[in-house]
C-alpha cells in the first residue's frame, strides 16, 4: 500500500511502525533476557542480559570472539537465538527461541535497523535505488516518495552528489554513508552498527565515525560493536567489555577505561588502549 501523507511527517511515522499500544513508555528501548547462542553444539553467546535506555549510544568492545557480532545479530534476528528474549519497549518481539514470521521480521526491521563491516549494497543499483528500494518494498512507499527521502538522507551523510551512480564507483567510507543512509531510510528507533570502520583505512573510517557521531547527538539509540577505542570514549554513553560469549564489565567509559574493574578487562586495554 502506497503511503499518501508526508514520509517526514511525525503522525506517518508513528503509522509505520507496529508497536502495540500496551508497549510502557518507562520502559528500556530495548531489553535482552539471558540471550544465549549456539552454533553446532558449541554455546558462542552465554546467557547475556543488557538493558538499553531510548537515545543511549552502547559501545560494545572485546577480543575477536568474544561474542559481540554474535549478540547484535540475534537482536536483529539475523541470527535465531538459542534461548532467551528479546524486548522493545517492553514487549517481546517474537516467542523465546521461535522462528519469526516475515511479518514479525518487517516490523522488527522498521524499527532496528543494521549496518555491516561489509556495505552489503547492489552492485547493479545505482545509490539511490540501493536506497530507495527498500522503502517501496518494506514500507510502501512509492518511488516518487522513496527517492525524495532517499535524497533527503544522502543530503545528511554528504553522499547526494553520487546519487547517480553505482556504489563500485564510491570510495569504502562512501558506501559505508550510503549504508547508513539506507537503514535510517526504514526509520529506524535503534540502530546497530557492527565493526562500521573495520574495513576502512583511518582517513576513510573517520568519515564514517564523524556520521555515526551526529546521530548520536541527535538521540539515536545506537548499539556498537567497535574497535575503535576513541570512539567508545567520546561518543559512548556506556561501554560493554565482552570475553568468551559473556558481558564481563560495564559502565560509564570513563570509569571502564580508566578504572576497569576486572582483570580480563585489564589486559584487553593494555594491549589494546595505548
Amino acid at each position: 500500500m502506497t503511503n499518501t501523507t508526508d514520509p517526514s511527517s511525525k503522525k506517518n511515522q508513528e503509522a509505520l511502525f507496529t508497536r502495540p499500544t500496551s508497549i510502557n513508555p518507562d520502559a528500556p528501548q530495548v531489553e535482552l533476557r539471558d540471550i544465549r547462542k549456539d552454533f553446532h553444539g558449541t554455546t558462542v553467546l552465554h546467557e547475556t542480559s543488557i538493558e538499553i535506555k531510548q537515545g543511549e549510544v552502547i559501545a560494545f568492545i572485546g577480543p575477536s570472539g568474544a561474542g559481540k557480532s554474535t549478540l547484535l545479530r540475534c537482536v536483529n534476528y539475523l541470527e535465531t537465538p538459542s534461548a532467551g528474549e528479546i524486548l522493545l519497549g517492553g514487549e517481546p518481539v517474537v516467542a523465546v527461541a521461535d522462528k519469526p514470521t516475515r511479518a514479525e521480521l518487517n516490523a522488527l526491521r522498521r524499527e532496528v535497523g543494521m549496518v555491516f563491516q561489509s556495505f552489503n549494497l547492489f552492485p547493479h543499483l545505482s545509490v539511490l535505488r540501493n536506497v530507495s528500494l527498500p522503502q517501496e518494498r518494506v514500507l510502501g512507499r512509492s518511488k516518487a516518495e522513496a527517492d525524495a527521502r532517499s535524497m533527503e538522507l544522502l543530503s545528511r551523510v554528504g553522499m547526494e552528489h553520487k546519487a547517480a551512480a553505482r556504489p563500485t564507483n564510491c570510495s569504502g567510507g562512501q558506501q559505508q554513508r550510503i549504508a547508513i543512509a539506507r537503514a535510517l531510510a526504514l526509520e529506524p528507533s535503534v540502530m546497530l552498527f557492527d565493526e562500521p570502520t573495520s574495513a576502512l583505512d583511518p582517513e576513510l573510517g573517520a568519515e564514517v565515525l564523524k556520521v555515526m557521531q551526529e546521530l548520536a547527538k541527535s538521540g539515536m539509540t545506537m548499539l556498537v560493536v567497535t574497535h575503535e577505542m576513541s570512539f567508545a570514549r567520546r561518543i559512548s554513553d556506556r561501554t560493554v567489555f565482552m570475553a568468551e560469549g559473556r558481558i564481563v564489565e560495564q559502565g560509564p567509559p570513563e570509569q571502564l577505561f580508566g578504572d576497569p574493574q576486572h582483570e580480563r578487562t585489564r589486559r584487553f586495554l593494555e594491549v589494546v588502549d595505548r
